[in-house]
């Protein structure tokens, strides 16, 4: 398994814990009843460190389909340079710090990052194409 593959790897399993770390907190603000609910009622939203964790969350979910297709594109490619191994670390290590900044409220700073994960899967595709 190359570097990258296994950074998408690791990518799924922080997502993973991301939903989950979500959804706890999701519940936590709303309670465990809404939880189990059929969630048809509408509900205000999510405020505080619950908001702001499902907005991250979502933030990665519509970044996540690109870093895996271009993972995808270097595996079939056949491509393992610098730009698909440093590409791969900037998005994974990129996202953790954007989430890990977005629960801290740290607007700023994460609106800065956001860039370092979406320039990784630049990266990915640009080595794929110089292969």
């Amino acid at each position: 398994m190359t570097t990258e593959l296994a950074t998408l790897a690791a990518g799924i399993v922080f997502g993973i814990a991301h939903i989950i770390v979500t959804a706890h907190l999701q519940s936590w603000q709303r309670g465990y009843h809404w939880t189990a609910s059929s969630r048809e009622q509408s509900v205000p939203p999510l405020t505080g460190l619950a908001g702001r964790a499902e907005r991250s969350l979502r933030n990665f979910l519509e970044t996540f389909p690109f870093f895996a297709a271009a993972i995808v594109l270097a595996a079939m490619v056949g491509a393992h340079n610098w730009l698909t191994l440093s590409g791969a670390q900037l998005y994974l290590w990129g996202r953790i710090a954007y989430t890990i900044l977005y629960a801290a409220n740290l607007s700023l700073a994460r609106s800065m990052i956001w860039n370092v994960p979406t320039i990784g899967i630049l990266m990915i595709v640009a080595g794929s194409l110089l292969k």
